[in-house]
C-alpha cells in the first residue's frame, strides 16, 4: 500500500512538472534577437544542450548499467547485476531569471543475482527504488559556468523486497557544469540519510562525473565515471566505481 502511494506521489510530481512547464513557458528568457529555435542552433550547440544537466530544455534518457557483483560464497564467484535507468531531465522556469531542475531516476528493469535457501544461484528482476532530485541552477562567468544545489530523495518504490532498501531517504545534492567551445564537463553529487522505513540505517553518496567532446557536425564522444559510497554498509564502508565511453549524434 505504501509503495502504491509513493508511486502515485512521484507520478503527480511529474504531471505537475508537465503542467507547470507550459504555464511558465511564457516567462523563459530570450536572447536580444528573440528566442532561439532548434533550427537557429548549430549541431554542436544542440549536442551541448542535450549533454547539460542544467539545460533549459527537456530530455528523456535511458541508461543501461552492467556491474560484476560478488556472491556471498567466499569462492570468488561473481555474477552480473544489471539495471536500465529511466532518468528524464525536467526544466522549469520559476521566474524570468531562476529555473528549477527536476531529475527523477527510476530503475525500470533491475536484475539482481542472489543465493536461495538451498545455496543455488537465482535472479530477481523488477522496478527499483525511485530517486527524485531537485536543483536551482545559477549561471556564472557569462554562462560558461553553471552551479546548482537542492534536495534529493529516495522513495522505496521497488516491486520486490530484494530490489529495495525499504527506507525513506533525504539529503542534499550539488553540481557544477563547465561549458567550453568544444566540450562540456560536469560533476553532480547526492548524499542521502535515512528518515523512515523498515530497512537498515543508511548514509550513502552517489557522484557522477562527465567529460564530453563536441564535434561541429553534432557527434560527441566522452566518458561518465560514477562513484557510489555506502558509509554504513554491512561489514564496513563500501564503494563502487564505474567508467565507460559514450558516443552520440545530435
Amino acid at each position: 500500500m505504501i509503495r502504491k502511494k509513493v508511486t502515485t506521489i512521484v507520478g503527480l510530481v511529474v504531471t505537475f512538472a508537465c503542467v507547470a512547464n507550459a504555464g511558465f513557458a511564457q516567462t523563459q528568457a530570450t536572447t536580444p534577437s528573440g528566442p532561439q529555435t532548434p533550427g537557429d542552433q548549430s549541431a554542436a550547440a544542440m549536442a551541448q544542450q542535450a549533454s547539460n544537466p542544467f539545460a533549459s530544455s527537456w530530455a528523456l534518457q535511458l541508461q543501461q548499467n552492467n556491474n560484476w557483483t560478488e556472491m556471498p560464497r567466499g569462492d570468488d564467484d561473481t555474477r552480473v547485476q544489471s539495471n536500465l535507468m529511466f532518468q528524464p531531465l525536467i526544466s522549469l522556469r520559476l521566474t524570468e531569471k531562476q529555473g528549477l531542475i527536476i531529475r527523477p531516476m527510476v530503475p525500470i528493469v533491475n536484475s539482481i543475482p542472489y543465493l536461495d535457501q538451498r545455496g543455488q544461484n537465482e535472479r530477481t528482476a523488477g522496478f527499483g527504488d525511485t530517486v527524485l532530485a531537485f536543483a536551482l541552477p545559477r549561471s556564472l562567468l557569462g554562462g560558461r559556468l553553471m552551479v546548482g544545489a537542492g534536495p534529493t530523495f529516495i522513495f522505496p518504490t521497488a516491486s520486490e523486497d530484494l530490489l529495495s532498501q525499504n527506507t525513506w531517504q533525504v539529503g542534499p545534492d550539488a553540481g557544477a557544469v563547465l561549458l567550453g567551445k568544444h566540450f562540456i564537463a560536469y560533476a553532480f553529487a547526492q548524499q542521502w540519510f535515512k528518515i523512515g522505513g523498515d530497512g537498515r540505517d543508511t548514509n550513502q553518496m552517489s557522484g557522477t562525473f562527465n567529460f564530453t567532446y563536441l564535434f561541429a557536425n553534432g557527434w560527441t564522444v566522452g566518458t561518465q565515471p560514477q562513484l557510489s559510497v555506502d558509509w554504513k554498509a554491512r561489514g564496513g564502508e563500501r564503494g563502487t566505481f564505474g567508467l565507460g565511453p559514450q558516443v552520440g549524434k545530435m
